[in-house]
Parts: structure tokens; sequence; C-alpha cells
């Protein structure tokens, strides 16, 4: 492990909504608002961008999961179509409302452990005239 790597586990932090950097203060001030900086290490929060990812990463694990436990239920119960698209339905807006808050943590603890530069670099960009200034 780096000298300078954070202790906490990037996942276990982002599963608790917690500092990626100390695992002690709180990532969020609202369901998906990330707080401007941490409470507890000062950690700026704000410089981070989890972006669409959290929201891609739960369609295809719910997708996985949810669509061949749908089947085979609609294969061994016959429901009417209107009570089988409201129970998936409400069962898919659950598991993607729940989900999206820890999933949105995750990344965001694992693009702290992989990109640090962007939470501790203030003049950091990643555009491709920072790296090609002939370009």
């Amino acid at each position: 492990m780096d000298a300078d790597a954070s202790p906490v586990a990037p996942i276990l932090a982002g599963l608790r909504c917690k500092c990626p950097r100390c695992g002690r203060g709180d990532l969020f001030v609202g369901y998906l608002t990330v707080a401007e900086r941490c409470a507890v290490c000062g950690l700026e929060l704000a410089r981070g961008d989890s972006g669409d990812g959290p929201a891609v990463f739960l369609i295809f694990i719910l997708g996985f999961v949810i669509v061949p436990v749908a089947l085979m239920v609609s294969m061994r119960v016959d429901w009417p179509l209107w009570l089988t698209g409201l129970v998936w339905g409400v069962v898919i807006l659950g598991g993607t409302l729940g989900l999206l808050r820890p999933a949105k943590g995750v990344v965001f603890a694992l693009q702290y452990r992989y990109r640090r530069a962007e939470f501790d670099d203030p003049d950091h960009t990643d555009s491709d005239s920072d790296r090609n200034p002939g370009a």
C-alpha cells in the first residue's frame, strides 16, 4: 500500500456514505447532494464527480438480478398484466432508489482512491488541451 494511501476501505466507506479519506464524516448533505467538505478531516468533497456511473451500474446490476426473477415468477404465476407491471415497477423503483445513494458513495470513494489528484490539486483539470498544448 502507498504511504499516502487512505487507510479507509473505499467500498466500506462508500456503502456507509462516509468520507473516503477519514471514513467518519458524512459524504452527503441531502439524498444525493455531496457535501462541500468533510466535517471531520476537511477533504474538499465537492471536487469529486461520480457523474452517471452509479445509475448505469445499477441499471446493469438490477437488470441482471430482477429480469430473470421476473421471468421465472411470470411463468409460475398468472397475474393480470396490470398487477405484473405494478409489482415489478415497485420492485425496480424501490431497488434503484434504495441502492442509488450507496452506489454513488462507492463510486465516489473509488474515484478518491484511484484519482486522488482531482481532490488534492486545486488547479488539476482533465482536458485534452492540458495534455496536448499544441492541439
